[in-house]
């Protein structure tokens, strides 16, 4: 468990790395050297300006973007392979009808009648003044 939780924060700081340089690279158009001044890409970040700087912080990201979501999607789908639902939690058993066996439907949705009428206690009105 250790182990996938390093790598899911590795996952998530690459993300956010891998979306800032790609939003750091710019159009055909235009240069790098915009994004860090006119001149100083040059001289930042070799005679090259970062273009391939840029470049290729971007490809070993998304490599390593790649290669931890295999290795998370793999993990994953050997933890859902145990995994056991609500529904599959609840037994399903069919209530328990005395005498449903035989008879047909009709005769199991009538409600029986009683033996003898129930007796109620009759009381008396209270006496008003």
């Amino acid at each position: 468990m250790l182990l996938y939780n390093i790598v899911w924060g590795i996952h998530v700081i690459n993300v956010v790395l891998l979306i800032a340089i790609v939003l750091l690279q710019t159009g055909k158009g235009s240069e790098v050297g915009f994004a860090f001044g006119s001149g100083a890409a040059q001289t930042m970040l070799g005679s090259g300006g970062g273009k391939t700087f840029i470049t290729r912080l971007t490809i070993i990201l998304a490599v390593l973007f790649m290669a931890t979501s295999i290795f998370l999607a793999l993990f994953q789908s050997r933890k859902a392979a145990n995994y056991q639902g609500v529904l599959d939690k609840v037994k399903t058993e069919a209530p328990a009808v005395p005498g449903a066996a035989g008879q047909p439907a009709a005769a199991q949705a009538q409600p029986a009648a009683p033996a003898s009428k129930p007796v109620v206690p009759v009381s008396k009105p209270a006496a008003t003044k």
